[in-house]
Order: structure tokens, then C-alpha cells, then sequence
């Protein structure tokens, strides 16, 4: 295996603590006889259990090492993925370099296990690639990673050569991408001391816009921004604003889930953090992706400075922001920052004597939401609506409608007043209360 791996051009970068060149080196330590055969077993059963446990996240399932090897080819991030990254391969001599290495990977593909584990008395890679996984809930793992890894892998088993390695795999990156923003929609930004790391989301809502009851007005509008977004067409960024749990946040996750195939990817960011927003823009700004940084629940107390970083960012800052990039917020509040009746006042506050000063620097956030959609509470009969809306998603759920709303009306008075939200939490309430009947 290590004559393999050892003759790998574009993908000579993948770390050594990987599972393949972990592998690599044990196979090495075998033939020239290295190792004890039960330092070599515990070694092999090692990295036996990290394939184990990539597949568990992902729901691989049947030949695990080939799908293994499937997500190690469109996971790498190397020179020729990336200029495949949704155009497709171009003429020239990196072509001839990336068949090399796939002509590697097809026999890796194909790598006999037998000789090793003759030798040491093992089946473990023979189980592997023969493996039953015990089905899971959809929600475990990320099932379209799940569903496009395993289905590659079984067409590149079958190739006959390089070439038609290369046909496949050049295809899926001209389809979905390459890489962490290739397998996933969303993700978060997590801070490591002076480092910043994007990682994946994979328990995203499969939430869409029909979902939403009402808000047809809003929910066009929103569209409209994206897919000018997506074609590369001027956008704005997005501002929905409006009272607590009427759809905001849902929207953006329904955009998501509606748009993603066309190239939409959202990265959730924290307050906290908006001062790594450069650097979160420096690592998407060449892909071939559209991003939305989505700031979920933005508002800041009259103290707070955050958003100044925000503004710089948006509109402002000496570095444009890439065509890429959309600055998505939610907000109960219009203009984000909390204003007192001293910023009106005439007289001297703080000692800013200039009142329009201190309002324009309140209100300048807000300003740079060119699509600023509002989100209001719905009146009585749309709550109701929602409500039907909801509980026809429930089958098990045997009340009339007269029941069915009364109950509703009951239930908000006691919850804070009419939402989507308090809808659901009603339906989810009664739902609840369904004891199973036998046998279920």
C-alpha cells in the first residue's frame, strides 16, 4: 500500500495522521518486519475503528473502505479539485497528473487485504468491505453526504481505468464541489486561540418556505434577492426584522434547503466573533460557492461596539466585499441598536453635542440592508391558519376544528400571544400528550 500512497502527486498532501497513510505505514512495517504481529494487529484495529466511526457519521454502508477512499478523493482540497469546483476540468497538463493519482486510487480501490491479515490472523478488512450498517434516523447523519458518497463510490469501483475515474469524479465536482463546502450546506466558525476553523452542520431542519404559513409578500421578496444572488446579478444584503417567532430565521434556513443544490451555502456567526468576519470572508472569497453569513437574533445595548466591525464589512471598509457574499440578519429590532430618548435630545449627551451625529451612527447599521423585509405578528385569523395548517401535518392528531382552535386560543393567551411559533409549540403539545397504542 505504501508504494501506492508514496506515488501520489495532488493528493501527497494528505496528512500523515491520516487513516490511508496510517495504513501506508503499517503495511510498510509489515513487510520489512518492523513491528510484533501484536503491535501491528492493535495498530490495524485502530485505524479499523476510525473507518468505523467516519462511516457512523456519515451513514457509509456495504464496502466502507471503498467509501472511505471516496470521500478522501472529493474531500481533498487540492489545485486541480479546486479549479474543477463547479465549472468542470480544464485542457492542460494537470488532467494527465490527476489520472496518475486516480489510477492510484483505483487500485486502492481494489487493494487486497488478504496477504496481512493471513499473516496476523485477521478478517477485519474483509468485514469492511462486506458491512451492514443498522439504519438511523435521518437526522444522525447528514443523508445527501451519506447517499453521494456511497453512490460514487460504487460507479468508481466499477471503472475500468483512470480515465473513467476521472470522468466521474471531475463530475461531481463540477456538480456539488470539493471539499467541506462540496458535502455540507451549513456551518458554524469555531475559534481556536489565534486560528479560526468552519465546520459543518449536519442536523440542519428540513424546513421550506410552503412551510411557512402566510408571508407570501415577504417570502418573494426574499427569493428575489437570492437568486439574484446565485446568478450574479446585484443583490442587497438581507435584513428580516420583526416580532418574535413569526418565521424569520426559519426563512433563512427554507432558503437554504431550496437553494443549496444551485450552489447556496450559509456560515452561522456569533456576535462575538464578527470581529473574525474578514478572515471568514478571506477563506470563502475565491470558491466557487455563493455564501450567506447568517447572524441569527442581531441587536446590540447602547455599550456594545461589535457592529462597528459589521459595518466596516458591508459597506465602508477599504476592501470591497467579494460578489460571493451576502450578510444575512435576523432582528426583533429595525434599526439594531438600542436608541434611548437622550439621543434625540438637543442638548449636549456624553459629551456629543451633535443629537443627528449620535442617530446617524445608530441608524447607519440598519442602512446597509439594502432587503429589509419586515416580519409582523399575524392577526387572529392567520394564527388560526397556521394552526390548521400545522395540524394537518399530524395525522394521529383526532379533533375537530372547533376543538382544535379553541384550544389554540386557550394555549396563546398562556404562551405570550399569537406566532408561528407559539403555534407549533401548541401542535407539538398535543402531539406529545399521544400515548402510542399497542403493538407501535
Amino acid at each position: 500500500m505504501y508504494r501506492e500512497t508514496d506515488s501520489l502527486i495532488l493528493y501527497s498532501s494528505l496528512p500523515q495522521d491520516s487513516i490511508l497513510m496510517k495504513l501506508s505505514g503499517i503495511w510498510s512495517d509489515w513487510e520489512s518486519q518492523r513491528d510484533t504481529p501484536a503491535s501491528l494487529t492493535h495498530r490495524i484495529y485502530t485505524e479499523v475503528k476510525r473507518i468505523l466511526d467516519i462511516s457512523t457519521a456519515y451513514g457509509f454502508d456495504r464496502n466502507l473502505w471503498q467509501c472511505y477512499l471516496t470521500f478522501v478523493m472529493i474531500s481533498h482540497e487540492n489545485s486541480f479539485a479546486l479549479t474543477c469546483e463547479r465549472r468542470g476540468p480544464k485542457e492542460g497538463t494537470i488532467n494527465l497528473i490527476a489520472k496518475h493519482d486516480f489510477d492510484v486510487f483505483l487500485r486502492l480501490l481494489h487493494f487486497d487485504f488478504g496477504p496481512i491479515e493471513e499473516s496476523l490472523k485477521i478478517n477485519c478488512f474483509s468485514l469492511l468491505c462486506e458491512y451492514q450498517a443498522i439504519p438511523k434516523r435521518q437526522q444522525l447523519f447528514n443523508r445527501h453526504v451519506s447517499e453521494r458518497v456511497c453512490a460514487l463510490s460504487e460507479k468508481l469501483a466499477c471503472a475500468k481505468d483512470a480515465d473513467e475515474v476521472f470522468d466521474l469524479v471531475t463530475d461531481h465536482f463540477s456538480r456539488f464541489g470539493v471539499g467541506l463546502f462540496g458535502l455540507n450546506r451549513a456551518f458554524r466558525l469555531q475559534e481556536h486561540g489565534n486560528d479560526i476553523e468552519i465546520t459543518a452542520i449536519n442536523n440542519m431542519d428540513a424546513v421550506t418556505l410552503s412551510d411557512l404559513i402566510g408571508y407570501d409578500a415577504q417570502k418573494a421578496e426574499i427569493r428575489a434577492n437570492v437568486e439574484a444572488f446565485l446568478a450574479g446579478r446585484p443583490f442587497n444584503n438581507m435584513l428580516l426584522y420583526g416580532d418574535a417567532g413569526t418565521g424569520k430565521s426559519t426563512s433563512v434556513k427554507a432558503l437554504l434547503n431550496e437553494y443549496w443544490e444551485d450552489g447556496l451555502r450559509i456560515i452561522e456567526l456569533y456576535k462575538h466573533q464578527f470581529s473574525r468576519l474578514s478572515e471568514v470572508i478571506s477563506t470563502v472569497k475565491n470558491r466557487q460557492y455563493r455564501f450567506m453569513i447568517f447572524i441569527d437574533d442581531l441587536s446590540f445595548e447602547e455599550n456594545e461596539v461589535e457592529y462597528k466591525f459589521l459595518k466596516a464589512v458591508i459597506e465602508g471598509g477599504l476592501e470591497s466585499r467579494p460578489d460571493n457574499v451576502m450578510i444575512c440578519a435576523t432582528s426583533n429590532r429595525r434599526h439594531l441598536i438600542r436608541e434611548t430618548w437622550n439621543d434625540r435630545n438637543d442638548m449636549e449627551h456624553n459629551g456629543d453635542v451633535h443629537r443627528s451625529d449620535t442617530m446617524q451612527e445608530k441608524l447607519s447599521l440598519a442602512a446597509r440592508f439594502g432587503c429589509a423585509v419586515s416580519y409582523s405578528a399575524p392577526g387572529h385569523r392567520l394564527f388560526q391558519e397556521i394552526v390548521k395548517g400545522i395540524a394537518q401535518r399530524y395525522p394521529e392528531l383526532q379533533m375537530t376544528e372547533e376543538e382544535l382552535l379553541l384550544e389554540a386560543n386557550r394555549f396563546e393567551i398562556r404562551h405570550g400571544g399569537e406566532s408561528g411559533r407559539c403555534a407549533q409549540q401548541f401542535i407539538n403539545m398535543l402531539v406529545g400528550r399521544i400515548k402510542p397504542s399497542a403493538g407501535q
